[in-house]
């Protein structure tokens, strides 16, 4: 059985206060996510990403670690926000993502 390292803090970095609970850079309001997928989908080095962005490269890196540790957590979230019709931004504003989450109070909708 091999050990795993106890995981990080990544507070100093990364929040959950807007976005429906979305993880974004503290500070900057940039989805881990958009940091993630975008560094994926056109081969980004981290350098490129801080210039990207604009962040610092602790910043690109707790994006990528927080990832690598929540990746379920997020692709699911992504997916969900991901889903919901431009009406309902519309007429729910920045509440519209918690309509398609799965944990959502019944009746909320």
């Amino acid at each position: 059985m091999v050990d795993q390292a106890p995981a990080l803090d990544l507070s100093k970095y990364i929040e959950k206060r807007f976005f429906g609970e979305r993880p974004h850079i503290r500070g900057h309001r940039v989805p881990i996510a958009a940091i993630v997928y975008f560094g994926h989908e056109n081969n980004r080095s981290v350098a490129e990403l801080m210039d990207d962005f604009t962040l610092s490269e602790a910043e690109v890196l707790a994006a990528l670690l927080y990832y690598s540790e929540h990746k379920v957590e997020v692709d699911a979230q992504e997916a969900a926000y991901n889903a919901v019709p431009i009406e309902d931004w519309i007429k729910h504003g920045k509440d519209a993502f918690l309509l398609r989450r799965d944990d959502a109070a019944p009746g909320s909708e």
